[in-house]
């Protein structure tokens, strides 16, 4: 393999980014001209380089479409659930077990990790932001902690071990060249271990900040979380019953949605056709549905502009929120293979692997020791995580694991370290251009601040879990 020049500006625009990002500034500027000045070089056309521009943000916006449209499609729902009053009838009960903010932080943690054990995060996310985060921000808890809590148990702690569904220690097992098993049973311990610290130091450092209930800002919180303005006015004689009604048909809904989504992996298996974005647009087509239920019995014969305006408004929503996160994916689209043909305008045979080579190219200047050998897999999995899938670079830190092994640390222990830095930095939780971006969605915070306060709490969460593998593995 041949770095090129156009791997040394990739790698260059990445360290920029990142330090951008540790000094809290944002990202969108070196990211569009980083595409840009990478595509000149490698195409050695100008023109390249400004039909990149453009190719790398529509690729961006074809691959991270799906959350924004669940995200519009909820957001939808709950303005027509806000209409009738449904809103606040459904979240009762649950009030009653989230007695104040602490309690409802670890209601969220709990329940986000065991259904996304199940069916991915991807699909738990609308499911938990719509059902329980508006009640654990009328406890007390502020919203962006909130989000923490589902970031950081489920597209961390459940996914980085992937431990029913099997794709990600499967992948790193069949790379490294050993068992399966064997490196599903290191990942849960350690995705445990990083699970527990992040998620323990995130609730002391922010524990301040939370408030009681009768606090007046929980209930503002709750109107930028669902964008809720301009609401219509009642013009149906009966809302108080379907206002009722709603609230008992929209959580039971999403009840036998969990149900059958759960029962098809104890079934078959697997996931039985909903895997990841599946299972978010099975639960997108029932939302839409809902969403036309709920309309109708607010507006009757009006109810034709009504929905029109309730999608509008996800819409706009989704793309306020989110629509920066498009050119900071680009450019780590850029250097996949997968995407970069796409981007660059060569054939899927030329498409450069800017971000992975540079990775493969460290692997003759990595040592040989127990304790440093796993904190670079740890490290070359955090930065193949930086294309925003965090299973994307498992089948590189599987290949890395077999080759750095020795006589002091085996092939599945480092294969299930790599598998901790890709997932926990690619599956969502540090950076802003992954599945993340639904959760802040959903929850009305800032994607870029959300990563801000994960870093620490993960990265210390991921060393000590690394120290615990080397001394006890």
């Amino acid at each position: 393999m041949e770095l090129t020049i156009s791997h040394g500006l990739y790698g260059l625009f990445t360290l920029i980014i990142i330090i951008t990002m540790i000094f809290r500034k944002g990202v969108v500027l070196p990211t569009l001209l980083g595409t840009f000045v990478i595509a000149w070089v490698f195409n050695g056309s100008l023109i390249g380089g400004f039909t990149a521009i453009f190719n790398a943000n529509l690729v961006a916006a074809k691959e991270l479409f799906n959350i924004f449209l669940i995200i519009t499609f909820m957001v939808a729902l709950l303005h027509s659930l806000k209409d009738l009053g449904a809103d606040r009838r459904m979240i009762e009960p649950i009030q009653k077990v989230m007695i104040n903010s602490h309690v409802s932080f670890f209601v969220l943690v709990g329940v986000t990790y065991i259904i996304s054990l199940f069916f991915w995060p991807t699909p738990a996310v609308p499911l938990i932001c719509a059902l329980l985060v508006p009640a654990a921000i009328r406890a007390g808890l502020p919203a962006m902690i909130a989000a923490m809590a589902v970031a950081l148990a489920g597209q961390g702690m459940a996914l980085s071990s992937d431990y029913v569904i099997q794709v990600a220690p499967g992948l790193s097992a069949t790379s490294a060249g050993v068992d399966t098993a064997a490196v599903m049973d290191q990942a849960l311990v350690l995705s445990l271990i990083t699970g527990i610290v992040a998620i323990g130091t995130a609730y002391f450092f922010y524990k301040k900040s939370f408030r009681t209930k009768s606090d007046p800002r929980n209930e503002q919180e709750i109107q930028a979380m669902q964008g809720l303005k301009n609401q219509h006015t009642s013009q149906n004689g009966n809302i108080d019953k379907w206002s009722k009604i709603f609230a008992v048909l929209v959580p039971l809904s999403m009840l036998a949605v969990m149900i059958y989504m759960i029962s098809t992996k104890l079934t078959s298996g697997r996931m039985g056709g909903f895997e990841g974005g599946d299972g978010a647009a099975f639960i997108g087509g029932v939302a839409v549905i809902l969403l036309l239920l709920s309309t109708i019995a607010f507006g009757k014969y009006r109810a034709l502009d009504y929905i029109s305006d309730h999608i509008t408004e996800g819409f706009v929503f989704a793309f306020k929120a989110m629509g920066p996160v498009i050119p900071i994916a680009g450019f780590f689209f850029l250097g996949s293979p997968d995407f970069a043909w796409n981007i660059l305008s060569v054939s899927e045979e030329a498409s450069p692997a800017l971000l992975f080579d540079l990775v493969q190219s460290t692997q003759g200047f990595l040592p040989q020791s127990a304790f440093l050998a796993a904190f670079s897999l740890l490290i070359i999995g955090i930065i193949t995580g930086l294309d925003g899938s965090g299973f994307s670079g498992l089948p590189l830190t599987g290949a890395l694991s077999a080759s750095l092994a020795n006589s002091s640390i085996d092939p599945t222990t480092l294969a299930a370290i790599g598998q901790m830095g890709s997932i926990w930095t690619g599956g969502g939780t540090i950076i802003a251009w992954s599945s993340l971006i639904a959760i802040a969605g959903f929850c009305g915070v800032p994607v870029m601040e959300l990563v801000r306060k994960n870093f620490f709490p993960v990265m210390l969460g991921l060393i000590l879990s690394t120290v615990f593998a080397v001394f006890i593995f």
